[in-house]
């Protein structure tokens, strides 16, 4: 069932069970994530945001071979995190490839669908929809899911595991071959910001709100 939050209920907060996360991903289960979790005590949480592709005590120890051959089917994977405080929308990233996040806390993600993209590569964040995501909680996102930091509940800060193929989000990358490219922010991703973010260097196409949990 979907939560209310905000100025006048302006934002639904769904459940990562409610049928309006199908066309997003899924929520993984039969993996005991225990030990992960506990790793994660010693993480920081920012009063920014901070993003680490690959982290070497993560990726130490003895699920990373699981996540590999099970998510990824034999893939090389990077196991890093994306930990702080976030209450805003500010982009929206996709990848070539399915992104695992695993909440090391309650945290909240705001999503679209790739397929709702202008031909101009504007996104209306009208068509946005926000999830819960509970601590302990397994997430598929599908390669076709608009997603980006996730945001903490009740202004806490927020931990989240991020599983990718390796070398995602480790290298800047520029290409103006196809109209896409525009979109291209660095290796394996693409990513539309808001022009209220005030990214540097990334194609400003979200078009509406800002949105703020």
């Amino acid at each position: 069932m979907a939560e209310c939050h905000g100025l006048e209920c302006l934002v639904k907060i769904y459940s990562v069970t409610d049928k309006e996360f199908n066309q997003f991903g899924r929520v993984v289960t039969g993996m005991d994530i225990s030990e992960l979790l506990e790793v994660t005590n010693i993480l920081p949480v920012p009063e920014d945001v901070i993003y680490v592709p690959s982290d070497r005590n993560l990726e130490s120890l003895g699920l990373f071979k699981d996540f590999s051959k099970s998510l990824y089917g034999g893939m090389d994977i990077q196991i890093g995190y994306c930990n702080g405080h976030n209450n805003k929308l500010n982009a929206l990233e996709y990848h070539r490839s399915s992104e695992i996040n695993i909440a090391a806390t309650d945290m909240i993600l705001m999503l679209g669908r790739r397929q709702d993209i202008e031909e101009d590569w504007s996104y209306d964040t009208s068509k946005v929809l926000c999830f819960k995501i509970p601590k302990g909680t397994i997430v598929e996102l599908y390669a076709t899911t608009l997603h980006y930091a996730p945001c903490g509940v009740d202004g806490d800060g927020f931990k989240c595991i991020v599983i990718l193929p390796k070398g995602t989000n480790v290298e800047n990358v520029h290409s103006n071959i196809i109209p896409e490219d525009k979109l291209l922010a660095a290796s394996n991703k693409w990513l539309i910001a808001h022009k209220d973010a005030g990214i540097e260097g990334a194609f400003v196409g979200l078009k509406g709100e800002n949105i703020k949990i």
